[in-house]
């Protein structure tokens, strides 16, 4: 936003507005949806398909690939091309994927619609956040607005647990897919009528298709070093290979966008100090939110037995809280205390809460020990997600609130999958060890999965430090970047 501009002569955010909110949130809900009700119903796929324990892997990989690969891209496309078009053009995808996914009788043809379904999703996440904060121009509203996104995001991965488990118990794994085919036709018609096409940015030169090839190629090679880790070891030939591949890849992109007239990523968006910091306090603290969500289903399926309705149903009272604080009560926070103050106030919660997890163990019972748990992390993450989100967009110039958007999702699927990642291993690696040392099946499981919450914990301690440090910035670093300023003009 401009310096010279009044905050209260900023207009009010209309109905119409708050009614396309209601569409875009529909649209990422439905994405969200299918991260975790697919994991519901990879057992299911796996004996109707005769999957392989090592091939099943890449019904998720293949999402997660596609998806990571081309948020950036999707993100810059908005911007150009109009975010209304590039989110209904990544509604109509996923749709259309779904289709596939549903009627898939042979594991290429699933593998391949969720593949397309990775880039569908990526098409309308990418622009969700630059919408909310141009059709919300004034902060009390965008908070608002962003409280509502972070609600749904966060809270439609345990309404995935209970309605994948609802869908493949009563009915199969196929309609996990089907229910996606009315909602995003909904979406897509009501998006048509309600959303408002943004400003098209024009660039000075041709589009650089190089440089669109070179940096999705790139996250696509780290993302896929990153979710073969668990498999293959961090310091295989394959992870370190790709890695520095994908690191080298976008070393060479970097290079290129500030060496050409026209880049697709200006460079400009690297100085806004605000998106950077936010963007690496985010991901210290997925990695924690991957430990609580990820591995505490597991731990209550395999340790203490739960089903998925009943996993789903353990995770509900951390959805609710975040709700209820998402719904109004965050932006009141953030208003009266500022973004560090209660990022730095709520971290800790969500902390204890890991720790509790920590401690649990195959006797622990759900009420009150885990419900504690889940009720301080859900408390920590909705007075932390949205504040973050709006740290993050803060100081992006409109033009390149597209870029901005795509670089928080991409940096958030990235730390997700880095996290889980790692996070697995660890509970690998230390369930192993603890069986060799005499320990019994379930006692070993249990102690990987504690130091999987501890690291976890750790993770968010180191948020809290960063997020201390940020705002120790002296005040010019943090200023807005002009929008005119080219890639390579330097102060």
């Amino acid at each position: 936003m401009s310096d010279t501009l009044n905050p209260q002569e900023l207009p009010h955010a209309d109905r119409r507005s708050w009614l396309a909110l209601g569409v875009v949130c529909v649209g990422a809900l439905m994405i969200v949806l299918d991260t975790t009700i697919v994991n519901v119903a990879l057992p299911v796929i796996q004996d109707d398909l005769g999957f392989s324990q090592s091939s099943l892997t890449w019904i998720v990989n293949a999402y997660l690939i596609s998806f990571g690969s081309f948020l950036l891209i999707a993100g810059r496309m908005g911007d150009l091309f109009g975010r209304k078009r590039i989110f209904l053009l990544g509604i109509l995808v996923f749709t259309v994927s779904s289709v596939v996914c549903g009627i898939a009788n042979g594991q290429q043809l699933l593998i391949a619609g969720r593949f397309a379904q990775g880039l569908g999703g990526a098409l309308a996440s990418a622009s969700v956040l630059a919408i909310i904060v141009t059709d919300f121009p004034r902060e009390e509203e965008q908070a608002k607005a962003m409280g509502v996104y972070m609600f749904v995001s966060i809270a439609g991965g345990s309404l995935g647990l209970l309605l994948g488990g609802g869908l493949v118990q009563l009915l199969n794994w196929h309609w996990i897919f089907v229910i996606n085919v009315p909602i995003g036709i909904a979406t897509y018609l009501a998006g048509r009528k309600l959303i408002d096409e943004s400003e098209k940015h024009q660039q000075d030169g041709p589009l650089d298709y190089t440089g669109a090839a070179m940096v999705t190629v790139a996250v696509a090679i780290g993302v896929y070093a990153i979710v073969g880790a668990a498999e293959h070891g961090w310091t295989s030939l394959q992870t370190l290979g790709l890695g520095a591949i994908a690191v080298a890849g976008l070393a060479a992109f970097l290079w290129l966008e500030d060496h050409i007239k026209s880049p697709i990523m200006p460079l400009r968006i690297l100085r806004v100090r605000s998106l950077q910091y936010s963007n690496v306090i985010r991901g210290l603290a997925v990695v924690g939110m991957y430990a609580a969500f990820f591995l505490g289903a597991l731990y209550m399926e395999r340790a203490l037995k739960f089903s998925p309705i009943e996993i789903g149903l353990a995770f509900l009272p951390m959805s609710l809280v975040i709700g209820a604080l998402s719904l109004g009560i965050t932006a009141k926070v953030a208003a009266r205390f500022g973004v560090t103050r209660t990022v730095v106030g709520a971290f800790p919660l969500a902390i204890l809460g890991l720790l509790i997890l920590a401690s649990a163990d195959a006797n622990t019972a759900y009420f009150p020990t885990l419900l504690v748990a889940f009720v301080l992390l859900g408390t920590g993450m909705g007075l932390s997600f949205s504040p973050l989100i709006l740290m993050s967009m803060r100081d992006v110039p409109e033009q390149d609130a597209g870029l901005a958007s795509g670089m928080v999702s991409v940096s958030m699927q990235l730390a997700g999958a880095f996290g889980l990642a790692v996070l697995s291993s660890v509970a690998a690696d230390r369930t192993a060890a603890s069986a060799r040392d005499g320990a019994g099946s379930i006692e070993a499981l249990v102690n990987g999965f504690q130091l999987a919450y501890l690291i976890g914990a750790i993770a968010m301690a180191a948020a809290v430090a960063l997020t201390l440090l940020a705002a120790r910035e002296p005040k010019r670093n943090r200023e807005p970047v002009p929008a005119t300023e080219t890639a390579t003009e330097r102060t």
